[in-house]
C-alpha cells in the first residue's frame, strides 16, 4: 500500500512540473574556435600561402625564360626572293578593299563574299557590299540542323568551304552590309570566340543527352546567334525599294548560283569527273568539285584571271615560304624545286597532311615578273596584315601549284572543251 501511495506522489509531482513549463530553455551562445584546431588551421594556410607563392614564382621565371628564348619558327630566306613591288603592278579586277575576318574562323565567308562582289561588278556594273554575317548566321543553322541529322558526327566548326557561300546564298538570298553586319552595340571587330564556344556546348550537351529534336536545337542555335552578332532582316530596304534576301540576290545582284564551278586536282579520284572534296571543312561532303589533272587546273586559272575574271581560291597558308611580313607566298628550293612540282608531289602533300585545307582567300589580280606568274591575293587573315600592304599578299605560281587545292570560278571563264570532257564521261557512265 505505501508503495502505491508513493507512486501516486511521484506521477503527481511530475504532471505539476510540467504543467508549470520546462525546467531547461535553448538559447544562442557565441562559438569559440578550438585553439588547437584554428592553429592547425593557420598551418595550412601559411602552407598553401608558400606553395601559392612557389607556383606564381616558377611560372613567372617561366615566362622570363619565354621572353628571353622566345619560340622559332621554321622560316625561308627571303633575301634573293624577287617580289612584285606593290598591288598596283597587278592587272586586278574590281574588288573591296580587303576586310578583316578578326578573331573569327570565317575566311570563307569573307573570301566567298568578296568573290561575289567582284561578280556583281563584272555581271552589272554595280558596286555592292555585302554582308558577310548574313551568311554566316545561316550556315551555322545548317551545320546545326547537319549535326542533329547526323547524330552528332558531322563537323560542327566555325571553317567551311567557298562554296557554302553559294549554297547559302542560293537557299537564303543575300543582303548588303549595311543592313545587316553582325555588330552589335557599338562593336567595330568580330569576335565570335565566346558565341561559338557556346554553340558548341550546346550542341555536345545534345549529343550527350540524346536530344535529336531538329526545331529544339535550331531554336537554341538561333537564339545563341541573335545574342552575340543580332538577327537578320527578312525584309530590307534598298535605294528606295523593299527587298527580301532572296529577291535582293535576284534583281539587283542578278546572280546565278548555278554558274559558278568548283575545280580540284586529285588522283584519289578520276579526272574529268565530279568528286567529293575530302577536307573536314565540306562537312556536306558535297560532291560538286570537278577533277581535273594539275595542269589543266592551273591552266583554268591563270586563264580566268588574264580574261579580267576573279577567282574564289583555297588552301595551305601554314608554310615556311608563306611571309606575311613580306606580302609573299613561294615555294623554296629546300621544300622542292619548282621544275619538280607535278600531280604526284601535290598528292604526296595532301596525302600525308602536309598540304592541309586551312584557310580560304579571293585572287584578284596577275603579273608576270622575274620569270614567274604573280597573283595579287586579297586576304581577311591577320597574317596579311604584318607587311607594307595591309589585306593583300602576293602568292609566286609555285605556291598556287603547290598548295592550293580548289577554286571558284564562273562557268564563261572555263574553256568549253574541258567541260565537254566532263558531259562525255556522264555519258558513259550512263551506259
Amino acid at each position: 500500500m505505501k508503495k502505491l501511495t508513493l507512486l501516486f506522489a511521484m506521477i503527481v509531482f511530475s504532471l505539476s512540473t510540467f504543467a508549470s513549463g520546462p525546467v531547461n530553455k535553448g538559447e544562442y551562445v557565441k562559438r569559440k574556435k578550438d585553439k588547437v584546431l584554428k592553429q592547425l588551421m593557420e598551418q595550412n594556410k601559411e602552407k598553401i600561402k608558400k606553395i601559392k607563392e612557389a607556383r606564381e614564382k616558377y611560372l613567372k621565371a617561366k615566362k622570363e625564360e619565354k621572353k628571353k628564348n622566345p619560340k622559332k619558327k621554321f622560316v625561308a630566306d627571303f633575301s634573293n626572293v624577287k617580289i612584285p613591288e606593290s598591288p598596283k603592278v597587278f592587272k586586278s579586277a574590281f574588288h573591296f578593299k580587303p576586310v578583316a575576318q578578326y578573331l573569327t574562323g570565317t575566311c570563307w565567308a569573307f573570301s566567298g563574299t568578296s568573290f561575289y562582289e567582284s561578280e556583281i561588278y563584272r555581271i552589272t556594273g554595280k558596286k555592292i557590299k555585302l554582308s558577310e554575317m548574313h551568311t554566316v548566321y545561316w550556315e551555322y543553322i545548317e551545320k546545326a540542323k547537319g549535326f542533329v541529322r547526323s547524330y552528332g558526327t558531322s563537323v560542327f566548326g566555325e571553317g567551311s568551304e567557298l562554296d557554302a557561300v553559294n549554297k547559302i546564298y542560293k537557299k537564303y538570298g543575300c543582303m548588303p552590309e549595311s543592313v545587316y553586319n553582325g555588330l552589335k552595340n557599338g562593336e567595330k571587330m568580330h569576335n565570335h570566340a565566346l558565341m561559338f564556344k557556346e554553340m558548341n556546348n550546346f550542341l555536345q550537351y545534345v549529343k550527350a543527352n540524346d536530344i535529336w529534336d531538329e526545331d529544339y536545337v535550331v531554336e537554341n542555335i538561333k537564339l545563341i546567334l541573335d545574342k552575340y552578332i543580332g538577327t537578320p532582316p527578312t525584309e530590307f530596304e534598298y535605294e528606295g525599294k523593299k527587298y527580301t534576301p532572296k529577291t535582293f540576290l535576284k534583281e539587283v545582284c542578278k546572280l546565278n548560283m548555278d554558274d559558278y564551278y568548283d575545280f580540284v586536282s586529285f588522283k584519289y579520284a578520276p579526272f574529268y569527273q565530279k568528286i567529293e572534296f575530302k577536307v573536314p571543312d565540306n562537312w556536306r561532303h558535297s560532291k560538286d568539285y570537278y577533277n581535273v589533272p594539275l595542269d589543266v587546273w592551273y591552266s583554268i586559272l591563270l586563264s580566268a584571271v588574264k580574261k579580267g575574271y576573279t577567282v574564289g581560291i583555297g588552301g595551305d597558308v601554314s608554310e615556311p615560304g608563306y611571309r606575311g611580313e613580306y606580302d609573299a607566298a613561294i615555294v623554296p628550293d629546300f621544300d622542292i624545286p619548282a621544275q619538280y612540282i607535278n600531280q604526284d608531289a601535290r598528292e604526296m602533300r595532301f596525302y600525308n597532311h602536309t598540304t592541309t585545307d586551312d584557310h580560304g582567300i579571293h585572287l584578284v589580280g596577275w603579273t608576270h615578273y622575274a620569270g614567274h606568274d604573280w597573283f595579287l591575293i586579297k586576304d581577311s587573315s591577320r597574317s596579311a596584315r604584318k607587311g607594307k600592304f595591309e589585306g593583300y599578299l602576293f602568292y609566286r605560281d609555285d605556291y598556287v601549284k603547290l598548295k592550293m587545292l580548289d577554286f571558284a570560278v564562273h562557268k564563261s571563264a572555263i574553256d568549253p572543251k574541258i567541260l565537254e570532257k566532263f558531259k562525255a564521261n556522264k555519258k558513259e557512265d550512263k551506259k
